[in-house]
């Protein structure tokens, strides 16, 4: 129960309230941290073949990475946390430029093994067919290295890639990962981060001349004292242009970020440059702009990982966002997310 009194401790020192359910996650890390790392002479005698996954699902804002953060924090071995996006895209890029086809999993897996015996996907989801192709084979090796992963999610297992394009070739991996995973779910009744009491008034609606003229007004005193260089990012031979960019603080249109053919190796670098980022003109989502809405749900997603405030002006208020049904369940993540960004303070 060592690792339960530090999180009460830890719940304590940030005023956080603690639930049973948070407490059970916590002890089944425990185990799993225990049954994974534990080196001493006598574990080596008793221990059993230990399932290599933690993958913790639940609804939106119920504390599924505050708790992960936690226990990763905790761990004194080599580990390595990233965003899904960003490591897939590092997978590809590596799988391009290697020249020995047939060993380039395997040779990308042995580095990976060599920086980290444990990896930590955040918000881990699959939209992309490509990747829901090569995840079996890849996922295979990680777990035949004996590297751990800890996944947090809104979905299920077993829900992963619903509804998507060649679902049937996505199936081994959903097998593999269940065959090597512990899987477990964490429910509270309310989100914790749109029950935040210090919410700020950064999410401005409906369209009309006085949320233009308030998202203006604070851009400018912001940027006052700052000067206009246009950004040129080079992606990959792609020339991307941010015209608005004032000394780290940028302004979009939505559809010059979402309506574009633009992917999360576009965003990673915006918000690679990026302290404050100006979204105009949100419009409200459904079937005719699903992909519109994937791209932004992505964007949003990366914009989280970095903790980059932005300040956005939207058709609807942010509880009244409709979404695609195909995206309806995952949106309610990027809801949430838009509540904290929002909400950090400049």
């Amino acid at each position: 129960m060592k690792l339960e009194k530090k999180f009460i401790e830890f719940c304590s020192s940030k005023k956080l309230e603690i639930n049973s359910n948070q407490i059970k996650i916590i002890n089944s890390l425990e185990k799993f941290q225990n049954d994974n790392f534990d080196n001493s002479f006598l574990s080596s005698f008793f221990k059993k073949e230990s399932k290599l996954g933690f993958y913790l699902h639940g609804d939106v804002g119920v504390g599924k990475t505050m708790i992960l953060d936690f226990f990763f924090k905790q761990l004194e071995i080599k580990k390595t946390k990233v965003h899904f996006n960003e490591f897939m895209i590092n997978f590809h890029d590596f799988m391009f430029n290697n020249d020995k086809k047939d060993k380039a999993i395997e040779i990308f897996v042995n580095n990976l093994r060599n920086k980290a015996k444990i990896l930590f996907f955040d918000e881990f989801q699959v939209t992309n067919i490509v990747d829901a192709m090569i995840l079996g084979r890849l996922f295979e090796k990680i777990f035949e290295k004996k590297i751990c992963v800890l996944f947090s999610s809104n979905i299920k297992i077993n829900d992963l890639y619903e509804d998507g394009l060649q679902r049937d070739q996505f199936l081994p991996f959903l097998k593999i990962l269940k065959e090597n995973s512990i899987e477990k779910e964490l429910s509270i009744n309310e989100d914790y981060r749109i029950n935040k009491k210090d919410t700020l008034n950064r999410f401005l609606s409906p369209l009309n001349e006085t949320t233009n003229f308030k998202l203006n007004k604070f851009f400018r005193e912001l940027t006052k004292h700052k000067t206009n260089n246009p950004k040129k990012l080079d992606i990959k031979g792609r020339e991307l242009i941010i015209n608005n960019f004032y000394e780290g603080i940028a302004k979009f249109k939505f559809d010059e970020l979402c309506d574009k053919n633009l992917g999360a190796e576009d965003y990673l670098q915006i918000s690679n440059c990026c302290n404050l980022i100006f979204i105009e003109e949100l419009p409200d989502f459904n079937e005719n702009n699903s992909n519109q809405q994937q791209r932004f749900i992505t964007l949003i997603d990366i914009i989280y990982e970095k903790k980059i405030p932005i300040l956005i002006s939207s058709e609807k208020s942010i509880n009244n966002l409709n979404s695609s049904k195909s995206l309806s369940k995952i949106f309610k993540r990027t809801i949430s997310r838009l509540h904290e960004l929002t909400s950090i303070k400049i």
